[in-house]
């Protein structure tokens, strides 16, 4: 069996930046083991398979690995499945199933192998708890207690579809001196897969609006992560006061060498959030074939 790939660096338009990502373009056939092992062979933060859609109006039904389990939901598979098919097609609504719920995103073409892709969240963040030890964050994080908090923003566990706990800290030097203590990870970040999302506002730099780092005990750190950009949606929400649209500029990776831009909007109505949206560009950079055959 021959599978064709491709591989896209996601949340930039400059190859080798960005959020590495695998696409399988053909995967119907595939069995549930046979994607995991693939997603690990692959070795990726993510590998996202292009299935026929379940509903014939809809453009494809994806399916989301790391390299050690299945996902509902991510962000960056999303916009590079969705830059995927918009490049290989005229279609500028892209409309994909995932174990989350249906997600529609409108991609934009910049050339012949980069686009962009925003789509509305399938499922707005909800407030799961609050997460109080402070020193306990400061002892995963490497960092002092003093640095936790950011304007209003206090930590907090929030979910999208993925669980995040949310840690907003002082500003990003802070963000740069973070060195994380993986066996204590567990006890400072109890839920899930014990993911926290770092973040700090960043009003001295022109660019953009935010800035975050991602960790996770199993994969280590992320570049990009739209999952966690989603659920820091909510604890946005809850500070913004006005009804209108606020968009945002996150910034991620560049401690990394491996700068990601996600785009973020959110729209309140009557103190509530009805509306919550990422978004990102993304570049294929290499494509091939898998042979999957016995010699």
């Amino acid at each position: 069996m021959k599978l064709p790939y491709l591989i896209l660096d996601v949340f930039t338009k400059t190859p080798l930046a960005g959020n590495g990502l695998a696409v399988i373009p053909k995967a119907d056939g595939l069995m549930d083991n046979e994607m995991q092992a693939i997603a690990r062979e692959f070795n990726l933060s993510e590998t996202v398979f292009i299935c026929k859609p379940q509903n014939e109006r809809n453009s494809a039904s994806l399916r989301i690995f790391t390299p050690y389990q299945e996902l509902p939901f991510a962000g960056h598979p999303t916009v590079g499945a969705a830059v995927t098919l918009g490049l290989n097609g005229r279609a500028s609504a892209i409309r994909m199933e995932e174990r989350v719920g249906l997600v529609t995103a409108l991609f934009e073409r910049i050339d012949r192998r980069t686009g962009e892709a925003r789509f509305t969240l399938p499922r707005l963040p909800e407030r799961i708890a609050d997460l109080p030890d402070r020193l306990a964050i400061a002892q995963a994080l490497g960092i002092e207690v003093e640095d936790i908090g950011c304007d209003v923003f206090k930590p907090a566990i929030f979910s999208a579809g993925v669980v995040f706990h949310l840690v907003p800290v002082r500003d990003a030097s802070v963000l740069r001196r973070i060195k994380v203590n993986p066996a204590l990870m567990a006890e400072a970040f109890p839920q899930d897969r014990h993911a926290v999302y770092v973040f700090t506002l960043t009003p001295d730099e022109p660019d953009n609006d935010i800035a975050a780092r991602m960790f996770n005990p199993h994969v280590g750190e992320d570049p990009g992560t739209g999952s966690a950009a989603a659920a820091l949606i909510g604890l946005l929400a809850e500070q913004e006061v006005n009804a209108v649209q606020s968009d945002y500029v996150l910034r991620q990776g560049d401690e990394m060498g491996r700068p990601c831009r996600i785009l973020l909007q959110l729209r309140k109505d009557s103190d509530r959030l009805v509306h919550g949206a990422i978004g990102g560009q993304a570049v294929v950079i290499a494509e091939g074939v898998l042979d999957l055959g016995t010699s």
